[in-house]
């Protein structure tokens, strides 16, 4: 028997174009095996995903610098291609914003978490989350917003180096300006030049005093905030390896509670007004035993089946749930649990079925073979494109002063 309502089907919006984005397989096999009809809206072109049996139907995405009304014309286009309502997930930060801001308009066809129309890019605003954060009184790095050159320079010099430098809204810069959403610069002289490429990026620079990784200081927590404000389905995490190291994406994780995490994730629900899925990044600073959040993206982490409990229920579970009027059932954590990204963390892989620890790969299940197959051949030409596109660019940089850390962070999204 579904535990989810057959009759209301799932639709996953993602806009960014990696084609490579486990997330939205895990959020496919999740509301398919569970028994909705799974729609994507994503390039599936070069992806593995659309080799899931659990996938029903793909459909062409708006283009990556698509504005709100764009968005808005593809998912009325895709509901009327479905005839009847359906719950719908934004996988990345671009188009959880965009469902917020046409929240009245899309409630017809699609059945929707309610929240406030600007919560959503609110929290994914990172100049904006600093504000939130001193208001409540939530640890956060100590971040500045120069507005000039000379005072980034300034800037990074008192924050010290190294200093951490992120565009305010990430989702608007152009991915053929080079640019990446996190930077760590050593340099006064980099601070500077990278201030200069604001009109590029589309947003303001942000420099923010850096916090060093370390075994147990890289925390993430998921939830579903419930239509009543309770947080459901999810859990605390630890980030055991990174891709790149030290910077990047979650390439090995586990489920580990942390009471000081939940509770931080209750207080923002509360005080926001947030309703729906969350996925919260901390960093650990062990000189002050305090969790400092760096990111409150308004969507699910590319890592959410870590949280699958033992009754089978993770965020976009819940959010199905909850959205049909079903009640989610209590919850079951499995802490210990393990979710391991092949591609980025292979002899991690391999060893997995050798510990007692339960875990889930990224790509590869018995039930659904078929994109783990697709990963396995189509993910070393893309790895040697990216990495040739990377040289290409380090190259065209030599002789300027635009910064380039070969840790910087790589998009989770």
């Amino acid at each position: 028997m579904s535990i989810l309502d057959p009759g209301v089907p799932a639709v996953l919006l993602r806009i960014d174009p990696n084609p490579f984005h486990h997330g939205t397989l895990g959020a496919v096999r999740s509301l398919g095996r569970a028994g909705a009809e799974v729609h994507v809206i994503a390039e599936s072109a070069a992806s593995p995903v659309p080799k899931s049996r659990y996938l029903h139907r793909t459909h062409r995405p708006p283009p990556p610098d698509a504005d709100p009304a764009a968005v808005t014309e593809v998912l009325h286009r895709v509901a009327a291609t479905i005839g009847r309502p359906a719950v719908l997930v934004p996988l990345d930060d671009a188009g959880a914003i965009a469902v917020s801001r046409a929240h009245q308009d899309l409630a017809g066809p699609y059945l929707l978490p309610g929240r406030p129309g600007a919560l959503a890019e609110r929290v994914a605003d990172k100049a904006r989350l600093a504000e939130v954060c001193r208001t409540l009184g939530i640890p956060h790095p100590r971040t500045v917003q120069p507005d000039s050159p000379a005072r980034a320079a300034a800037a990074a010099e008192r924050l010290g180096l190294p200093v951490v430098a992120k565009w305010s809204r990430p989702w608007l810069v152009p991915a053929e300006a080079g640019l990446r959403s996190t930077l760590l610069l050593r340099s006064p002289a980099e601070a500077a030049a990278l201030h200069r490429r604001s009109a590029e990026a589309g947003s303001p620079l942000l420099l923010q005093a850096y916090l060093a990784p370390g075994p147990r200081r890289d925390w993430f927590f998921h939830g579903y905030a419930d239509r009543n404000g309770t947080v459901r389905g999810g859990g605390s995490g630890c980030k055991d390896r990174a891709w790149p190291p030290g910077a990047g994406l979650t390439s090995v994780g586990r489920w580990a509670p942390n009471p000081r995490l939940h509770e931080t994730a209750r207080e923002l629900v509360r005080v926001l007004g947030y309703r729906g899925v969350l996925d919260l990044d901390f960093r650990h600073d062990p000189g002050t035993d305090a969790y400092h959040l760096l990111d409150f993206n308004p969507r699910p982490g590319a890592q959410f089946r870590l949280f699958a409990d033992g009754r089978g229920v993770d965020v976009v579970r819940a959010l199905h749930l909850d959205l049909t009027g079903r009640p989610l059932p209590d919850p079951e954590p499995l802490p210990g649990r393990s979710y391991v990204v092949e591609n980025y963390a292979p002899l991690t892989a391999l060893a997995a079925p050798l510990r007692s620890a339960p875990y889930e790969l990224a790509w590869w299940a018995r039930d659904d073979p078929g994109p783990g197959r697709a990963m396995a051949r189509l993910w070393p030409r893309h790895a040697a494109l990216r990495a040739l596109r990377r040289l290409t660019d380090r190259r065209r940089r030599a002789g300027t002063d635009t910064p380039h850390d070969p840790h910087e962070k790589a998009s989770s999204r």
